[in-house]
């Protein structure tokens, strides 16, 4: 299950350089320099694909452009199966491993007297949705409703 992502490879004109061309972006229009697997601590998409890439002992340097990957390569390496990574990166299950059961997705539900307040609609139903909404939602909605009632009061 998850997304495959489409990856062009294409050689540059440097060697020991490889480029991927992927159809989404992973970094928007900002830059992204990883010049070691330290560098990829974050949490996104492109820190990730760095820490698998540096993974394989393959790659010395990346950088993430928006959806182009440039990959330096180390010493005597190449390329091979750097795309296959870049494109099962949104896979999250693969064949013979047992995928989580509904059960295990689904949020653990409200206790009863958080899910059930008491009055009917009152000011303890608003009270159980304060603490829900923020304080400038419910003043804007209130406002709303008064200014309403006072038209077709």
């Amino acid at each position: 299950m998850g997304q495959l992502v489409a990856v062009t490879e294409k050689p540059s004109s440097t060697p020991g350089v490889v480029r991927f061309e992927i159809n989404r972006t992973l970094s928007g229009q900002g830059h992204e320099r990883f010049r070691s697997v330290l560098d990829a601590h974050g949490n996104t998409p492109s820190d990730e694909l760095a820490r698998r890439l540096f993974g394989t002992g393959q790659v010395a340097g990346v950088h993430v452009y928006s959806n182009i990957i440039t990959v330096d390569l180390e010493k005597g390496f190449d390329s091979a199966g750097l795309s296959d990574l870049v494109r099962d990166m949104y896979t999250y299950w693969k064949p013979g491993v047992e995928p989580p059961s509904l059960a295990d997705l689904q949020p653990a539900e409200p206790a009863a007297a958080e899910a059930a307040p008491s009055g009917g609609g009152g000011d303890d139903a608003l009270s159980a949705v304060a603490q829900l909404v923020p304080m400038h939602l419910l003043q804007r909605g209130k406002a709303a409703r008064e200014k309403w009632n006072a038209k077709s009061g």
